[in-house]
Formats: structure tokens, sequence, C-alpha cells
């Protein structure tokens, strides 16, 4: 899958001062510094750890957080391409480097897969301001989350939506999960490249929308489809105007609430009769698969 704005790790260069930061070890003194000052960045309410290479480097690049310090694995590691470009990047832009040892960046990061780079950096939280505001395409499709409490599901939407060309995400804000760094983790840096709207009362804003001309678009699993409820495959669904997806959660999907203003289902249809335990997907599989759909369906009407 091709990064934006990433280059190659071979074509990569490091300066000299970095190089030098990252082969000479701390004294042992140092050393304890660095260790004590790393658990007191972990407990601060105003910062939080991001972690992974991508997460870390598209952090820093973009700025959307205040980066404090940049947490380094000691030894080998530390001087693969990939993690001296995220060095690079904040030797450049003023942030501390510290090189650390693996326990550290495993409490850190509360065991996640770290690659040897933890970013403390300022949260990111849900957008609130000017979420019914609609900017881009005369035909946006925005994706509405209901309750996707799982973070590593939200992480994996939150890739596909942004590389599949998604023009907004909102969720909801009660009994969704939060935007944290193991979302972060989970979307590949994606989260850290695209605002995330936040919203309160998702019927109030459907409803909204609906004056506004817009469609509503809902998601049934492959056995309401086969129910009395109307249901379109997605293959054959075109967007023609402004269009809202709208996915629910993982236990109980989309509210009552929310289906009783949805003008269209959607469905995906499957390859083959299917057992009983599978007759749905994962959640952010089937975004992912709605999403191209849509997408594709809108690319094709503007011909």
């Amino acid at each position: 899958m091709q990064k934006h704005n990433q280059r190659r790790g071979n074509d990569f260069k490091v300066s000299s001062e970095l190089r030098k930061l990252c082969l000479d070890d701390f004294p042992a003194d140092r050393e304890k510094q660095v260790r004590l000052k790393t658990t007191q960045a972990v407990k601060t309410e105003l910062s939080e750890i991001v972690f992974g290479v991508s997460p870390c480097f598209l952090a820093l690049t973009h700025g959307r957080r205040k980066a404090r310090r940049l947490f380094v694995k000691a030894g080998e590691a530390s001087l693969r391409a990939s993690v001296l470009k995220v060095c690079e990047e904040a030797h450049q832009r003023g942030v501390q480097v510290s090189r650390v040892s693996k326990k550290d960046l495993d409490r850190m990061s509360s065991g996640g897969v770290h690659q040897g780079v933890c970013l403390e950096a300022s949260p990111l939280g849900y957008l609130t301001e000017d979420w019914a505001v609609s900017r881009g395409p005369s035909t946006p499709l925005w994706l509405v989350l209901e309750r996707i409490q799982d973070p590593m599901n939200l992480g994996a939407i939150l890739r596909s939506a942004y590389f599949l060309g998604v023009d907004r995400v909102i969720s909801s804000l009660q009994h969704s999960c939060p935007l944290s760094p193991v979302v972060s983790k989970a979307s590949s840096g994606a989260m850290e490249l695209m605002g995330v709207y936040g919203c309160e009362n998702l019927e109030e804003m459907l409803k909204l929308k609906l004056l506004q001309g817009w469609d509503v678009v809902g998601t049934v699993g492959h056995q309401a489809a086969e129910s009395n409820i109307r249901v379109t495959q997605c293959l054959d669904f075109q967007i023609t105007k402004p269009t809202l997806l709208l996915m629910g959660g993982e236990g109980d999907g989309l509210s009552a609430e929310l289906l009783s203003l949805c003008q269209t289902f959607l469905s995906i249809p499957a390859g083959q009769d299917l057992p009983p335990g599978i007759e749905s997907l994962n959640v952010s599989v089937a975004a992912g698969i709605l999403l191209h759909s849509l997408l594709y369906s809108r690319r094709s009407t503007r011909g």
C-alpha cells in the first residue's frame, strides 16, 4: 500500500549529529534520569504516548499535536532507516530525542507494538466545531459511526476512510472509544492526518441533513438482507447526491433511532452459502468494502 508524503528509507539522509546521538550510549547516571522522566511522561494528563514508526512520524510532520519528546530504543534497532527518519524529523523540529531501553518503551506503550519508537505529545480529540458544514465535492460522502468501541476497529476504519478518500468521518461521542494512541497505531497513523468529528446527537444531525437533501444510507447484515427489509446490494447503489453512510457498533449495530431515519439499506453480497456464526463481517472490513463501492460509484457517475 502506498503511503503519501513518505520517502523510501534508502533515499533518506541522516545528519551526522543525529547519527552520533543514535550511536553514543548515555552515561549510567544519564540513563537513570531518562527512565525517571519516562515514567513522569506517562503519568501527565497533558500528554500521551504515541507509539509506532508511522504514527510518530506523521504526528511530527503534520503538527496536529504538540510534540514534547521522542523516545527511541537504544541499540542496533535505532539505526534502522525508518527510525532514523523519525529521529531526524524530531531533531529538525527541536523535539528532544532520548534513548531508552525496550522495557521502558514497552511500559510507555502499555505493551503495544512500538517498533522501537514512542512520542510524548499532546492528545488528539474529536472535533466538535462546524461538523455540519459541508465542504469539498458537490456529492460528498460522509461516514457516520455509532458506538464503535473497539480501538482496533476504529483505527482500521479510519485508515480505510483516509486511503479511499472519504470526505468526512463523524462519530457519536457517547459509547464510543476515544481517539487514543492505540487507534492511531491501528490506523497506521491515518488518525494523525485527518480530523474526526464528534457529535453528541447523531439523530438530530441526520434529521438536519435529510432536510438539506442528503441521502441517509444504513447497513444491514446477511440475515437482515433475507428478511422483509428492503435492501440494496452495495454494488447496485450509486451516489447521485450528498450521502451519509451509517455504520453501527460491533455488538448491536445501528440503534433503532438511526435505523428509522435511513432511506436505503445496503448489504454486501456473500460469495457462497454461509453457515451460522459467520453471517456478517467485522465492522472495519465491512466499512472498507462499502466505502470502496460507494466511492467507485461516485467516480463512475461523474464520468
